[in-house]
């Protein structure tokens, strides 16, 4: 990969704040409430693919802006399981206060039960507490090169079950679930995904939705997964994003997983997203 200087000196409408090595950057010279030109949505798109996750700070746009700033990179989908604004049902509304009991402290990948998973999410701060929520991402590529050779030999050419069930399906009743699996069935995914724009190699397996090991026995499936899912939690692979209001982040769903710190309870957090429809994981 690049220096950071190499990909700061490499664009012409943008500046680069790398977090890490590999994973996160800081993008200044962009507003989003407006017609962004295309020569920088080309640049911003370069910059997701070079560095992961990108964030943007003191972006005061309407929720019009936010959507037409998604738009720019593809197809929005409609999430079926989650809280989303009625005016604009491609939103997500992600809230928590002191009613809420937990939050999105878990690795993962977003929505890796669809057959065509999502390909990035741009999630805009509408309400940050004052300490606490910051979102923790994970670089896969890495999280894969630092395997050992006989753990990347073992799961080379497998793929594993995901599931909406654990995570959405668990309070349904059986008649609903029924119906959402027929509408949604399991897909079966590729544990190690190359990138369809960068042919990089990362890890492709989450806790929250991925299931079993195609071919494999239950308990040996169940222990290479845990020893799997463990790669997201090397510091070394990650950077960690502070949010104030009207802080931007967009991640490639194709090569992260994040983690929402659930550390602010009673505190409020409020957070919108619009996701990007993908492709099939190969």
């Amino acid at each position: 990969m690049s220096s950071a200087v190499e990909l700061h000196d490499s664009f012409d409408t943008l500046e680069i704040h790398p977090m890490s090595p590999t994973v996160g950057a800081e993008i200044s010279g962009v507003r989003m409430n407006g017609d962004v030109p295309d020569e920088q949505i080309a640049e911003i798109r370069r910059a997701l693919l070079d560095w992961k996750v990108i964030f943007f700070r003191d972006q005061n746009v309407e929720i019009t802006d936010h959507l037409a700033f998604g738009r720019k990179f593809g197809e929005l989908e409609i999430h079926p399981f989650t809280p989303n604004r009625e005016d604009h049902p491609e939103v997500v509304v992600i809230h928590h206060d002191e009613k809420s009991k937990s939050g999105e402290n878990q690795w993962h990948s977003d929505v890796t039960w669809r057959q065509e998973p999502s390909l990035g999410s741009i999630l805009r701060g509408r309400q940050i507490p004052s300490v606490g929520g910051d979102t923790l991402f994970a670089d896969m590529f890495a999280a894969y090169d630092g395997l050992a050779d006989e753990v990347k030999e073992k799961i080379e050419g497998k793929t594993a079950k995901h599931s909406f069930v654990p995570s959405f399906g668990r309070r349904m009743s059986e008649e609903k679930r029924a119906a959402f699996l027929e509408q949604y069935p399991e897909p079966h995914h590729p544990i190690v995904r190359t990138h369809p724009e960068s042919g990089r190699r990362g890890l492709y397996v989450n806790g929250a939705f991925t299931q079993s090991i195609d071919g494999m026995e239950p308990e040996e499936s169940d222990k290479l997964l845990r020893f799997l899912y463990k790669q997201a939690s090397v510091p070394e692979y990650q950077c960690r994003f502070r949010w104030e209001e009207n802080s931007v982040a967009f991640w490639d769903n194709r090569s992260v997983q994040h983690y929402a710190a659930f550390d602010y309870h009673p505190n409020v957090r409020r957070v919108e997203r619009v996701t990007l429809i993908g492709d099939k994981p190969v």
